[in-house]
């Protein structure tokens, strides 16, 4: 059974009968998966299997099949060839991108509908994701991204699911929201497949890599770090040995070519032959193209770039943010924090002309070249313009055909690549070709809207090393921890209406969110008591939590059979026609009705004892 935001699927595919599982139970497996598109081939004779219990962050490249294949596990997709085979036992959760939400369903209805839980059951999983009393009824549509994903994990969860299938989570998440759901994760009991970009979230929620590249799947035992420096490190050593390998092969082709003709040498030539024909190079799968960013600078200037003196940032109706007063030197790279709808993009708008200020000033130091990356702005690209036509378009009136030409490959846009329509290209090679036409004219100031949005992990990497080397300004917004702790070296955080500006590095301020998210945990201990004290405190504390899920679970039977008891009544209710019995059947619904809510009541204080959040 797989279940999904909105419903659960019975999906007629490959059983697992007749197959050997292992002693940790495989509860997935991809086997001998084949899937082409055209000239491009996703999947060549893929396979994997996934255990149970196991945390697996899954990477590759932009298009390399990792979406194809999760459509395929969820049965939205056919293989070409191949199959995936299933446990019975598995129950499959899958976070879907795409909203499930009707119009005009608040949070309750939603996890009614999808889950068809009863409610008491929806409260008690949606108060793990912090909605609790009032916040069940707030309508969906006003939820911010982070929270509306909040919601999607506690349907997923309302499922019981074994295996969670998590296509992109952290997308537009604040920081807050990937703390909230890293600790989700870290403490499902089942496993999970993870695709994502992120490797921060990645390293700190799962155990396992699963790489996919040139149509294979390659699992590794070790997070996501671990793996990339496993793979460095055999492809130097694979180098290493190859070159050792050329050189000894050089050497004995010189010797057969000198000797071979000699009748005093030609022996020895023929057995330096047969050492030639023995010596073989290791092969390995090419290396996949990376691309190389050159940020280009010009007029790099000193002192301050931007000054705010009593700034207020927002729309006509709303003001977001006011009372800004700070400056950014040059040179710096700052990076605007914030959670979700705090107004981290608005003040990079309003700071490029794109939104008016709605009061105060803001000032550019004389002689700032900017260059603007907006966070929908790959959206915006013309469909019906090539590559080379929007990148000419894009270019400054010193840069030469063949600079563009450079850039357009260093962008992995080389050859007839090029005269590809914008229409065609992906999320990612839209964002890339942004970039390279920003890239096309220089700049002394950079400011950047989540520039990592549709990248792969690679790709991320080398925008990140580039902007490390380059000495202009830089101030931008982003999701991804690992990008912006490589750079920021000065952090702007927008909270409750109010900017400040920390002269320190990004780690710090993670640092400081971390301990505050840590602070709200149910289990966090009173650390002001001595050892003794803290000791005694969690002793009570565990013998109170132990008695509260005591009750609770009575509670929950007994509310259950009461919600059998309330479905039965009314459909009786409904099916007769005796008045008597009407009015008996009526009296009999009023008094249950009252020892549910009287049992609902006691459930919820009993679920702040046990420390439910």
């Amino acid at each position: 059974m797989f279940a999904q935001a909105g419903k659960v699927l019975p999906l007629a595919l490959p059983t697992a009968e007749n197959v050997s599982w292992h002693a940790m139970t495989t509860l997935l497996e991809v086997k001998n998966a084949s899937k082409r598109y055209g000239d491009q081939l996703l999947l060549d004779g893929a396979g994997v299997a996934l255990p149970e219990n196991c945390k697996i962050g899954m990477v590759g490249r932009n298009g390399s099949g990792k979406s194809t294949l999760a459509r395929a596990v969820v049965g939205e997709e056919e293989l070409d060839d191949g199959d995936i085979i299933r446990h019975p036992r598995l129950r499959l959760g899958y976070l879907r991108q795409q909203d499930p939400f009707e119009p005009g369903e608040s949070v309750l209805d939603f996890l009614l509908r999808d889950s068809g839980q009863p409610d008491w059951r929806c409260g008690e999983v949606a108060a793990e994701f912090a909605f609790k009393g009032p916040q069940l009824q707030n309508p969906v549509a006003t939820l911010s991204g982070g929270w509306q994903t909040r919601l999607k994990l506690a349907a997923l969860l309302l499922h019981d699911p074994n295996l969670l299938l998590l296509d992109e989570p952290t997308n537009f998440l604040d920081l807050r929201t990937q703390i909230l759901l890293e600790h989700f994760l870290k403490h499902f009991r089942g496993g999970c497949l993870i695709i994502s970009h992120d490797r921060a979230f990645l390293k700190s929620t799962c155990t396992h890599t699963l790489e996919l590249s040139h149509g294979k799947l390659t699992l590794f035992p070790a997070d996501i770090e671990s793996y990339v420096l496993h793979k460095d490190q055999r492809r130097e050593h694979d180098e290493r040995v190859n070159a050792t390998t050329a050189a000894k092969r050089k050497q004995l082709e010189t010797f057969i070519n000198k000797n071979r003709a000699n009748a005093n040498t030609a022996s020895q030539a023929r057995s330096k032959k047969k050492q030639l024909e023995r010596l073989n190079l290791l092969t390995f799968a090419a290396e996949e193209k990376t691309v190389r960013f050159h940020v280009p600078e010009a007029n790099i200037r000193r002192g301050t770039a931007v000054r705010c003196e009593n700034l207020a940032i927002g729309y006509e109706t709303l003001t977001v943010a006011e009372a800004i007063n700070m400056e950014v030197e040059h040179g710096s790279c700052t990076v605007v924090v914030g959670d979700n709808g705090q107004g981290k993009t608005t003040l990079l708008r309003t700071l490029v002309d794109s939104l008016p200020a709605c009061g105060g000033r803001f000032r550019w130091g004389y002689g700032c070249e900017i260059g603007i990356y907006a966070q929908h702005v790959y959206s915006t690209l013309p469909a019906n313009q090539t590559i080379l036509e929007y990148l000419d378009d894009c270019r400054g009136p010193e840069t030469t055909t063949q600079t563009l030409l450079d850039i357009a490959g260093s962008f992995l846009f080389g050859g007839d690549a090029v005269q590809k329509k914008i229409a065609v290209l992906s999320g990612g090679e839209r964002a890339r070709a942004c970039l390279a036409g920003l890239l096309l004219s220089p700049h002394n100031v950079l400011v950047l809207d989540e520039p990592g949005n549709h990248l792969d992990v690679e790709t991320v990497d080398a925008l990140a090393e580039a902007l490390k080397k380059y000495t202009g300004t830089v101030l931008f917004t982003s999701h991804d921890r690992h990008f912006v702790s490589r750079i920021a070296d000065n952090v702007i955080e927008i909270k409750e209406g109010r900017a400040t500006l920390y002269p320190s590095n990004y780690r710090d301020y993670l640092t400081r969110v971390e301990k505050e998210c840590d602070s709200l945990a149910p289990d966090n201990a009173d650390r002001s008591a001595g050892p003794s004290e803290n000791k005694q405190a969690a002793k009570e504390a565990r013998q109170q939590m132990r008695r509260a899920r005591k009750e609770i679970s009575t509670l929950e039977r007994k509310i259950a059979t009461f919600d059998d008891r309330k479905r039965l009544l009314r459909e009786q209710l409904l099916s007769t026609s005796d008045a008597e019995q009407a009015q008996r059947l009526h009296q009999e619904l009023e008094k249950l009705e009252a020892e549910i809510e009287s049992s609902e009541h006691r459930w919820g204080k009993l679920q702040e004892e046990a420390g439910s959040d």
